[in-house]
């Protein structure tokens, strides 16, 4: 077992997982928090009464420690962010830096929802009716081994799921660091049925214009590992 510093955050390696450390004061500050949502199987099919208006829904799957959605919801006040990941430790991280990046502009977050949620019965909790017109994947776990292929967050069994959220037309913008993993969710998209209507391997020399940098992103970069990129749209069956 290997412990290190990531981001000023204890995490540890182990194998094939990542964890982040337990934080004591994360579910106390996510059950005060008015953009953490407790009960999201309540909102199904109703998510946009949580916002009380009727701009678009994007939603982020496993997002991490926030500063991507914070940053999307900053510069696109008039979309709606779900933001989902399975550890409360890890969502208590992400709601302080949503606030301080909120704070540091003066604004008041009002276009963000967080929520704890197995990714895997993402279904449970959003429907057709939430009218999701995009899904936001980034670096997620590559789980390289192949019993746990299953596992990856752009795996056919996921992108099924996807699939009953998303409007007619809408799309799924995935990057990552793994050549593997990216070799093989092209396969997978293209076997669900997604139309993939962008594609780099390199993604800060390519013509993308909107990329928001994360954590994790820096740090490969930093590296020397070019950063994959691709979206996919579907368009229904």
């Amino acid at each position: 077992m290997l412990i290190k510093n990531v981001y000023n955050q204890n995490i540890v390696f182990s194998g094939d997982l990542m964890r982040i450390r337990k934080k004591k004061w994360a579910q106390p500050e996510l059950d005060a928090c008015n953009f953490f949502i407790q009960k999201p199987e309540e909102l199904k099919g109703n998510w946009q009464k949580s916002f009380a208006n009727d701009n678009p829904i994007e939603l982020e799957v496993g997002c991490g420690k926030g500063t991507f959605v914070a940053k999307k919801a900053l510069t696109n006040p008039s979309v709606n962010f779900i933001a989902v990941d399975i550890k409360s430790d890890m969502l208590g991280v992400a709601r302080r830096n949503i606030v301080n990046l909120f704070e540091q502009e003066g604004k008041e977050c009002s276009n963000i929802r967080l929520t704890a949620y197995n990714v895997d019965k993402i279904t449970n909790i959003l429907s057709p009716e939430d009218k999701v017109s995009r899904i936001y994947i980034n670096f997620c776990n590559p789980w390289p081994r192949g019993k746990h292929n299953k596992r990856r967050l752009t795996h056919p069994t996921k992108l099924n799921l996807y699939k009953e959220l998303l409007v007619p037309g809408g799309e799924i913008r995935f990057k990552t660091d793994n050549d593997e993993l990216f070799e093989a969710s092209l396969e997978y998209f293209a076997e669900c049925g997604f139309e993939i209507t962008y594609t780099t391997y390199d993604l800060h020399k390519s013509d993308v214009k909107d990329n928001i940098v994360t954590e994790h992103e820096k740090m490969f970069s930093d590296e020397g590992i070019l950063i994959k990129y691709l979206t996919a749209q579907y368009h229904g069956n």
